[in-house]
Parts: C-alpha cells; structure tokens; sequence
C-alpha cells in the first residue's frame, strides 16, 4: 500500500511543481519576480524567477504523507519549509539583511531538530553530549548548508538536478542496504520532493525558462538537511555516505567560501566566482556544466556512497578520499579565484544559449 501511495503523491508532486511553475513563468512581471541582468548573474537576458515555489507546493503535497502517518514529525517539517521559503519569496522580491535571513534559518532548521530523535543521535556519538549542545551542533551545520545550498544556484537545471540526486540517490542507497524502509513515508516524501523537483526542472532546464530564487534554494537546503538529519538518526545512511553524495556542492561552495575569507572579502555578498560559474565561462554553455555535475555524481559518488555503506567501518575513509580529489579539482577549475576580465566574461556568457 505505501509504494502505491507514494508513487501516487511523487506524481502528483511532480504535476503541481510544473503547474505552479508555469502559472508564475507567464505572470513574472506582474508579481515582480524578472531577474534582470547584472555584473553577479551568469545569464544574458532578463528571465522569471521565483519558480521554486512550484517545488515548495510540490515538496509539500508529497509530505502530506508524513503527516497523515507520522504528524508528530512532518507538521513542523512542512511549516518550516513554507516559512522559510515566505522568506525567502519575499527576498527575491525586496531583498532582506544577511544577519535577519541567517537568524531566521538557525531557528527554523532548530525547531525541526528538535523533533528529531536525540537521544538516539547522541547514542551515535559514543560520548555523553547534553541535548542543547547537541542542538546547536546540527542546526549551526545545517544552517550553513541552507545558505551554501543557496550559492549554488547561479545556472540553468544545476540546483534542481542537484536536489532530485540527493534526494532519490539517497533514498537509493539506503534501500539497497534495507529494504524495509519502503514502508517508510520518509522514503516517499523524499522521491515525491526529487518529483516536485523534476517537474520545475522541466521549465529550468537549459536554457531556462524561469530561475528557481531564494523561495526553492533555500527551502531545498533545508528539505535535504532534515533527510540528512533523519535517515541518520533511522541509521538508514551515515554522515559520511551524505558527506559524499553532497561532495560536489559542499567542495565547491566551501573551497569558494573559504578562499574569499582568506582574500578578507565580504563573503555575504552575491558573487559568481564559485567553480560551476567559473566553468559556465570556460565553456559557455550552462548545460555542459550541468550535465558534467550529474554525470559525476552519478557515476563516481553515488557508487562510492554505497561503498561507504557496505563498508561502513571504512565511510570515513571513503569521504575523506573524495574530498582529497575534488578540493584540488575545484581549485583547479577556478573556486573562489578573482574574475576574468570583463570582456571575456561578456564573450563567454554570448556563446550561451540563455
């Protein structure tokens, strides 16, 4: 019954994200969601924004499962990411201070870890760590991954493709070790967000029709920290196995954060310097970049995040060789580094079908 129920919502999922997608493609202007051209943005004509609410109503239609099931866990879940998706509307709309954002994260991605199952989270450490402790150290980490979630959304199709492999590779790998967690509604609210997500990605795919904003990237980054956070307490997959199937996007917006703080610059504000911005320019084309990220998560982390499973005394060794590789590579492909001149971005952002 669950399996059934479950590919019933991801549809159904999938259907609203496109639909509510579509309804603000053809009415950005009016609800004054046109992302105009500028010296961060990487696309060459004004284009709609504000198409993640579309994955918001999505997300939240396929969670509706949690609720029916598990309402002690998915009602907070599902306030958080529409409030935290509200916020993040309306600073695509009338932009909102770094700090007031931030602090609003820390206490959504909060109250959500407190509904998570600590003394069971606490069990793992090994060592006896007072719960409010505890508390701030998940929801510091995942606070930041919201916002590092957030800085990797700068091209066409790369935070959506992002989203459905995490979601559906984690969902993946946690069912080949178990495969009693089909009964599990986590599981299917998981595949019915990469749905949600899948149907926006058909209007965001390059070239996109309409941007994502803040309203979905911050809500994704809060979606995948709390599946993070739960499928580890559920000992479905370890922090290392997530450590891994989110490699790409941490090395990448890490490598850039830090390299920035070293360059004392002020790292709250919008640039485009991380490496996936750095190759849009090289190959001016979003797509190839795109389609480079998910070929490298599926081909290369999502095997090396079931062998992190199937050997799980060894995950640690497994993440730390991963990000030995993809620091050096980021590195290379231009993380953080200072920008081109400006002639060759505008000649590189040209040859881009967007």
């Amino acid at each position: 019954m669950m399996p059934t129920l479950g590919l019933i919502l991801a549809a159904i999922a999938a259907v609203a994200s496109f639909l509510v997608a579509s309804y603000i493609l053809h009415r950005a202007a009016r609800f004054g969601l046109m992302q105009e051209v500028n010296a961060r943005s990487s696309h060459t004509r004004p284009t709609p924004g504000g198409g993640g609410v579309g994955i918001v109503v999505g997300g939240s239609l396929a969670g509706l499962l949690s609720v029916l099931l598990l309402p002690f866990l998915g009602v907070p879940v599902i306030m958080a990411g529409v409030l935290i998706a509200l916020i993040g509307y309306y600073d695509d709309k009338h932009p909102i201070s770094a700090r007031w954002r931030l602090a609003a994260q820390i206490i959504l991605m909060g109250a959500i870890v407190t509904v998570l199952p600590l003394d069971v989270l606490t069990a793992q450490l090994g060592v006896p760590v007072p719960e409010s402790v505890l508390i701030l150290m998940l929801t510091i980490p995942a606070a930041l991954w919201i916002n590092l979630y957030n800085f990797m959304d700068g091209i066409d199709g790369l935070a959506a493709s992002e989203a459905i492999f995490l979601l559906a590779g984690g969902a993946l790998v946690a069912f080949a070790f178990e495969p009693a967690v089909a009964n599990d509604p986590r599981l299917w609210w998981m595949l019915g967000l990469a749905a949600a997500c899948a149907g926006f990605l058909l209007l965001n795919w390059p070239p996109a029709r309409i941007f994502m904003g803040d309203a979905g990237s911050t809500y994704l980054g809060l979606m995948t920290a709390f599946f993070a956070l739960t499928t580890i307490a559920s000992f479905w997959l370890t922090v290392w196995q997530w450590l891994i199937l989110a490699a790409l996007f941490l090395v990448d917006s890490l490598t850039t954060l830090i390299r920035r703080i070293v360059r004392r610059e002020r790292v709250w504000e919008a640039h485009k310097r991380h490496a996936y911005q750095a190759l849009q320019r090289r190959f001016g084309s979003h797509l190839k970049v795109t389609l480079l990220y998910i070929a490298v998560d599926v081909i290369v982390l999502l095997p090396l995040a079931w062998l992190a499973g199937a050997y799980r005394d060894w995950g640690w060794a497994v993440a730390v060789l991963v990000f030995a590789v993809l620091v050096p590579l980021a590195l290379k492909a231009g993380a953080g580094a200072p920008l081109e001149p400006e002639a060759d971005e505008e000649r590189a952002g040209a040859k881009d079908a967007q």
